[in-house]
């Protein structure tokens, strides 16, 4: 272990311990850069553990960045050696720098939407480089044996549901966000078991709860969900198919008991029975 790793390891556990204060004479800047440079680290003690917990209680709970600080911060964080870190790789270690840059971004876009310090230069930045990440990220392990967490769609869908939520968002960018779902459902290549259905059902289910999209519209897309029914038969396709059918149910769990969503939940039921090939019955 390198002394600047061990070192830093040492500083987090101790302002963990110490309720994340920093002890006088102590400042941001003096930890900031080893926390962004090991924030991929391959070993889940550090970067899951003990880096994003202590981003979370300095940006969420304790407030100790500026406006200018999160801005700094956000645009370190989405930059190629972040969240674009070896963009594309699959089955190495980049994911880890990756979706652990995902994290701490989801936790600064939530302050913009609580107190925005965004102008609208940096926020159509923002909204453009999170849906080219999630187009992008090819790596969709969920839990990784040797390493913990990588959860690339649900880390994911952490930036989108709080990217939706911002003053700025508009009907176009909730579309292009529900379309990014959609394309991540369709993927052909993992079948998703990690939950990572229910991160991205959040989103979905936050749009509707707020009232974001009108109804029409949403049903529409719903819908539109099960065009994967209609490929040629292969692995792709079953894989899609699978994946559409727990995002379907684990929305149908969230609105079923919500009596103003008669006709909304109908159409969930009704696009799950076509994607479900043991339904007894078609619609």
């Amino acid at each position: 272990m390198n002394d600047l790793r061990a070192k830093l390891i040492m500083d987090l556990q101790r302002i963990e311990a110490e309720d994340y204060h920093l002890r006088e004479g102590e400042y941001l800047h003096d930890i900031l850069p080893l926390m962004l440079r090991y924030i991929g680290d391959p070993h889940p003690e550090l970067r899951d553990e003990l880096i994003y917990p202590t981003f979370y209680n300095w940006i969420q709970t304790e407030n100790l960045f500026s406006r200018e600080e999160l801005c700094n911060l956000l645009n370190t964080l989405i930059d190629e050696q972040h969240l674009f870190y070896h963009i594309g790789n699959v089955g190495d270690e980049t994911v880890f720098t990756r979706t652990f840059s995902a994290l701490p971004i989801a936790l600064i876009i939530r302050s913009h939407r609580q107190n925005p310090f965004l102008n609208s230069f940096d926020f159509i930045k923002l909204k453009n480089v999170l849906l080219r990440y999630y187009k992008e990220e090819k790596d969709l392990r969920g839990y990784v044996p040797q390493g913990g967490w990588a959860h690339s769609a649900a880390h994911g869908a952490d930036m989108l549901v709080e990217l939706i939520q911002c003053p700025e968002s508009d009907s176009d960018l909730q579309l292009d966000i529900l379309n990014s779902i959609q394309n991540m459902l369709e993927n052909k290549t993992h079948i998703f078991s990690e939950e990572e259905d229910e991160r991205m059902t959040t989103i979905l289910d936050t749009i509707i709860e707020q009232s974001l999209l009108s109804q029409k519209d949403i049903i529409s897309w719903i819908n539109g969900l099960v065009r994967c029914t209609s490929w040629p038969r292969n692995r792709g396709q079953v894989i899609s198919r699978v994946n559409v059918k727990n995002f379907l149910r684990s929305l149908y769990f969230r609105r079923s008991q919500d009596e103003r969503d008669n006709n909304l939940v109908e159409a969930i039921r009704s696009a799950e029975m076509n994607v479900n090939k043991f339904a007894k019955s078609r619609v």
